[in-house]
């Protein structure tokens, strides 16, 4: 079966309607998300929880950097663990799942 395209997914936190939104959430938990942060790095990982900040923590975390500021530069990775990105960091957000899932996540956003 061929793998569907990631498209983003924008998760609002600290809405009225929350027992909804926690079961949406819950819906993520351990999928592989690709975060990425303000200087440039990304972070691939299992989604292992947010908080009311929009704070993010991957499990089994990979950090993926350009080695040199050129375009195209080879990526270098390191295994990092557990982390927590801050929402602040935060300028993008992919969770690997099929197009149908991302549709229906896409709620989270528009309510």
């Amino acid at each position: 079966m061929e793998k569907e395209a990631e498209q983003p997914i924008s998760i609002q936190v600290g809405s009225s309607d929350g027992s909804s939104r926690v079961s949406q959430v819950r819906k993520l938990l351990f999928r592989r998300m690709l975060v990425g942060i303000k200087d440039g790095r990304f972070f691939l990982g299992g989604f292992y929880c947010i908080d009311k900040q929009g704070n993010i923590i991957l499990q089994d975390a990979v950090e993926y950097r350009s080695t040199r500021r050129s375009s195209p530069s080879p990526m270098e990775q390191r295994c990092l663990g557990l982390i927590l990105i801050p929402f602040s960091c935060r300028t993008s957000c992919h969770v690997d799942c099929s197009v149908d899932e991302q549709l229906a996540l896409l709620s989270l956003h528009g309510t």
